[in-house]
């Protein structure tokens, strides 16, 4: 367990910090609430988890070797994320909208957006690189996946607990309007850390 101790600090530093799902989590909170959230909320650590123990196993590493498909997936990600981002500062409260697609992301959605969220990836790979302990490749990535699943499990219960807490203080419009400005702001600006 001690041997896994700077791998736990590491990933939970890099999961816990703004990034695409702690924005888009706090936001559904905030909007359609904890228990309409939690599939999104579900498939985020899943996710992640995934990715994890691709990346112990090299595949991450190796498809974002390849010049010509990182761009790709950069260009991609970064598509998506301003998206969102957009989507995001036109919210209004869940139900209020008219629109009738207007409800959270599915369980499925959550692990999907994971392939191109460029925050995860990279504290992924920087994991398998940096933490391992001497396991074979099939162990190491089973560390990663239930290291990285139990961690942003509670990084996800949190955030989208302060979103649900905080819709009790976005009562009028005015500040409604400026939370979900801001998230949109934070989210489109993790833009930046796909290209760097």
């Amino acid at each position: 367990m001690t041997e896994s101790l700077p791998l736990l600090a590491f990933v939970f530093a890099g999961l816990f910090s703004p990034g695409p799902n702690v924005i888009m989590l706090t936001a559904s909170g905030a909007r359609f609430g904890f228990k309409r959230t939690l599939p999104h909320l579900l498939g985020v650590p899943i996710g992640t988890g995934i990715l994890a123990a691709l990346s112990g196993l090299g595949i991450g590493a190796s498809l974002l070797a390849i010049p010509s498909l990182k761009l790709l997936f950069q260009i991609g990600a970064a598509i998506w994320i301003l998206w969102l981002a957009w989507k995001t500062a036109r919210a209004g409260r869940a139900g209020r909208s008219g629109d009738t697609n207007d409800k959270p992301f599915t369980f499925l959605q959550a692990i999907t957006f994971q392939v191109i969220n460029a925050k995860v990836w990279a504290v992924t790979i920087a994991a398998a690189a940096g933490f391992g302990i001497g396991l074979s490749p099939a162990w190491e990535a089973a560390r990663l996946f239930v290291v990285f699943a139990g961690l942003n499990l509670f990084v996800c219960l949190f955030w989208t607990s302060a979103g649900h807490l905080l819709s009790n203080l976005l009562q009028s419009d005015r500040a409604w309007r400026w939370f979900m400005t801001t998230m949109a702001v934070v989210m489109a600006s993790t833009v930046v850390l796909i290209f760097w």
